[in-house]
């Protein structure tokens, strides 16, 4: 799979660069993996990445990684540091000595999105203002350009195999991580670096169901897989539900229920149409079948280089009422449901919005 042009990534940092100078901010401190990657094409560890509103980005990287970064980076602005305090101090040093008065830095839940690295920043900074720059990556990376839409179509096409191949395999007295480890070893085995697998064997349901040892198989409940397979960085998610006969007729029931509901998502998502209003069109089927109670409020999340990240309506209120757009990569139906005693339900795939429609890129 060929990597993102140095052309493509120059113009999202000049794009970014626009908007801190539209919003008054001096520079951005991007220190979650994902943000990083979007700007520099490459994945690493510990990331930290200083963009002004004014000129060449620079990198900060542990002595001795120089040359590694400088072999996968498109630019040659590296700084090296020795431990995480020498790296503060030298970011810190940097905006005094730009006299930048405001900054900015991601708030989220991201890994190296940690509030201890901003409580640091502001002891270091006591004159800058800090601010959350985390809805300008974020409008940047939610329309999806033609290089990151064939990297999604290339992990859907690997989640869309490995979840065939294992549904073959599971049956009754397996455990949880006994799948999740089958799961894993394909997706390693198919190029995937940083895949994300859930697995729920009734009867108890939980919505972000990493698997356990001690849950197996069990007639009569359900078992829910969800994988996210990557790409070059970017993901696809799938999810499929098993029901282990003999089952009750709620089971049953709620399978019809969540395929219905999955029917109607993809034939009511459409560009124009807010989030929100296929929700309480979805909550009508929903409360037709009796299962309102059961499902979890929110139906969709985008997904690229992160499994889960904006728009995300299960956590994000304010996401319900965005528009959806040409572009965007949507994960569907997100939100299971939860059926104490038999396990929860669920159907996902994941779609690229264009070409005035959805396009599954799982199956």
């Amino acid at each position: 799979m060929a990597k993102i042009p140095k052309g493509v990534l120059k113009d999202r940092v000049r794009r970014f660069q626009n908007t801190l100078r539209n919003k008054g901010v001096d520079a951005a401190v991007i220190r979650t993996l994902s943000s990083f990657r979007y700007f520099t094409g490459f994945k690493w560890l510990r990331p930290s990445l200083l963009i002004p509103a004014e000129g060449e980005p620079l990198i900060f990287a542990v002595r001795g990684e120089e040359e590694g970064v400088r072999d996968l980076g498109w630019f040659g602005g590296i700084t090296s540091y020795v431990e995480g305090g020498d790296l503060m101090g030298k970011v810190s040093t940097l905006i005094r000595n730009s006299r930048y008065r405001k900054v900015g830095l991601e708030f989220g839940v991201e890994r190296d999105a940690f509030i201890l690295f901003y409580e640091m920043f502001k002891r270091l900074n006591p004159s800058v203002e800090v601010v959350d720059v985390s809805e300008l990556t974020y409008g940047l990376r939610l329309i999806k350009d033609e290089y990151e839409r064939e990297l999604i179509r290339c992990a859907g096409r690997v989640a869309s195999k490995v979840m065939k191949a294992v549904l073959e395999e599971v049956k009754t007295g397996l455990t949880e991580t006994e799948i999740a480890g089958t799961v894993y070893s394909l997706l390693f085995e198919k190029g995937c670096e940083s895949p994300l697998v859930y697995v729920n064997a009734g009867p108890h349901p939980r919505v972000h169901a990493e698997p356990l040892k001690h849950f197996r198989v069990k007639e009569g409940t359900t078992v829910v897989i969800v994988l996210s397979a990557d790409c070059e960085g970017y993901y696809a998610n799938k999810a499929s539900t098993l029901l282990m006969e003999p089952a009750p007729r709620k089971a049953h029931d709620a399978l019809k229920c969540a395929r219905e509901v999955f029917e109607a998502a993809m034939d009511l998502t459409m560009v124009g149409t807010t989030f929100n209003d296929v929700m309480k069109e979805l909550d009508s089927i929903y409360g037709r079948y009796g299962f309102l109670e059961e499902r979890i409020i929110g139906y969709t999340h985008g997904v690229g280089l992160q499994v889960e990240e904006a728009p995300i309506t299960t956590i994000v209120p304010k996401h319900r009422f965005i528009k959806v757009a040409e572009g965007m990569a949507l994960s569907f139906v997100h939100s299971p449901l939860m059926l104490p005693g038999i396990g929860q339900v669920k159907y996902e795939e994941t779609f690229l919005v264009g070409d005035g429609g959805l396009h599954i890129v799982t199956q």
